[in-house]
Order: structure tokens, then sequence, then C-alpha cells
């Protein structure tokens, strides 16, 4: 753990699989995939939002279901099949005028470490490979789809006093 604080996070940035989910997703005979969200970190997304905190999601993957239950939480930044994170929160930290170190990312595999490099506060969801937990600020103890994310929404919410 770092010294370094969440207290002036103005943007959280989410992986998705093994993040918001457990990382599992599920293939119907047809093709159709499916992937399960915990009603809580739902919850604690709109919290974020409701107090002005911009809440985006970064994915190496593309999902229908994603697609839908950011829409439903009102997540105005969806980023998939994303092959460089770094640039997509580059575009839109530049859209909203703010700067890395007001940006929280929360990862869980390899391919988050450039992304959690780059930001002003770096957190590992339980289940995040060691590599990912060592470059980290903070590690919930909820694992990615099971609370993880309304715990470092609180997380947040705390350090700001909201």
């Amino acid at each position: 753990m770092s010294s370094r604080s969440p207290d002036k996070i103005r943007l959280v940035a989410f992986d998705v699989d093994g993040v918001f989910t457990d990382g599992r997703f599920y293939l119907s005979d047809d093709g159709i995939e499916s992937k399960a969200f915990h009603t809580q970190d739902g919850f604690g997304v709109r919290k974020l939002l409701e107090v002005g905190v911009v809440v985006a999601v970064i994915s190496g993957r593309k999902s229908a279901a994603v697609e839908k239950r950011m829409a439903e939480l009102g997540v105005q930044y969806v980023v998939q099949a994303c092959k460089d994170k770094v640039a997509a929160l580059d575009e839109i930290i530049a859209r909203l005028n703010i700067s890395t170190a007001e940006c929280a990312y929360v990862g869980d595999d390899t391919p988050d470490l450039a992304l959690l490099n780059h930001v002003g506060y770096a957190i590992a969801v339980a289940n995040a490979v060691p590599a990912v937990h060592k470059q980290c600020d903070y590690s919930t103890s909820a694992a990615g789809g099971f609370g993880a994310v309304r715990e470092v929404c609180e997380l947040i919410l705390s350090a700001q006093s909201q």
C-alpha cells in the first residue's frame, strides 16, 4: 500500500471481466453471451455518479450485456474491445479536462498494468493476479463480481467525506 489517497478522485475507471464480474461469461448454444453483475455494485456506482464522480469502464472485450448494464447505471463512458487502455483513458480525461492524478483505475489482470501505473490511484480486486496487487495503492477484500466495485465506491465516497 502507498501513501496516495483517493480523496481527490474525480474519475474512476473499471475493467469489466474479473472486476464488475467474477471473470466468467456464459455462452448459449446460439453463441449468445451473458454475464452476472452484482446489484450492490450498481448501487455504489449510482452513489458515485450522484456526487459528481465520473465513472467509466474500459474493457478488452466487447459485450452487449456490458453495454446494457452500464446504460442502466448511467455510465456515460463505456469503451469496449479496447487495445490501448491508457489511450482510451487519456481521451476521456482530455474531454473532462482533468489530470491522471485525479483518476483511479480498478483492474485484475496483467492487461491492466499499464493503466494502473498511469493513474493517480491504482486499485486491485481481491481476485487480481499477484503482479497487479504489487502495483496497487489499495486491494479490495471483496472479489470481482462479489462486491469489489461497491467496496471501491465506498472507499472513494468515504475518503471524500460523502
